[in-house]
């Protein structure tokens, strides 16, 4: 049985728009083991050596934090807003811990986690608002008081601690990565090899290592 280890930040919009696929290929898969590991992500990101938002180039983010999103958007059938969101800056600890509590207590994490990429990437909405959560809860039939608790727990806090650091040991680059068996695929963008490797692994490579000479 293959597993995917899914590591993501709640605000992430490549996450936004490779979520659905993510799901349909798990599907199509049937045995795969999907495990959410939700992340801070400006440390593992800084850890690779990448830059803050506020430090890459104009062209950067008008490349692919513009272009690059609308396009994926309109492939994958996705409404999207036309800017950065506006609470984008905002603490991940409760949106991240939400999702942490729903797969702890085996509920539908993948609707979700969803729910809380939408709100953020549609509808330009403060996923760190009690509020909020509490109304993308009940809209999922999900215990909304629970949740919140176990979200603000201490056993939630040390589990994003946890997949943070993880991110970081494995120096992945950003979110999302999907990390097939220990072989880790950064970006929506790879998810056809990711499904690839479910069932036929690649070869092991030496990118780590590369030859001399």
């Amino acid at each position: 049985m293959a597993r995917i280890d899914y590591f993501y930040s709640a605000h992430s919009a490549y996450a936004y728009l490779g979520a659905q696929e993510l799901y349909r290929v798990c599907a199509a898969h049937p045995g795969t083991e999907l495990v959410h590991r939700p992340i801070l992500l400006s440390p593992v990101v800084e850890a690779v050596g990448g830059l803050s938002f506020a430090a890459r180039s104009q062209a950067h983010v008008d490349y692919f934090f513009g272009r690059e999103i609308e396009r994926w958007a309109e492939w994958r059938g996705l409404p999207v807003i036309d800017h950065r969101p506006t609470y984008h800056d905002n603490p991940l600890d409760l949106p991240n811990g939400l999702i942490i509590a729903a797969q702890r207590d085996g509920l539908d994490v993948n609707a979700l986690s969803f729910a809380i990429l939408q709100a953020h990437w549609r509808d330009d909405a403060d996923i760190a608002d009690p509020r909020l959560l509490s109304e993308l809860l009940a809209r999922l039939d999900l215990p909304v008081e629970s949740l919140l608790a176990a979200a603000r727990s201490v056993p939630a806090i040390d589990e994003q601690a946890v997949n943070t650091q993880e991110a970081i040991d494995r120096a992945l680059f950003g979110s999302p990565t999907y990390v097939v068996n220990g072989d880790p695929f950064y970006g929506q963008d790879r998810l056809e090899l990711m499904a690839r490797a479910l069932t036929r692994p690649f070869r092991p490579g030496n990118w780590h290592n590369p030859p001399v000479g």
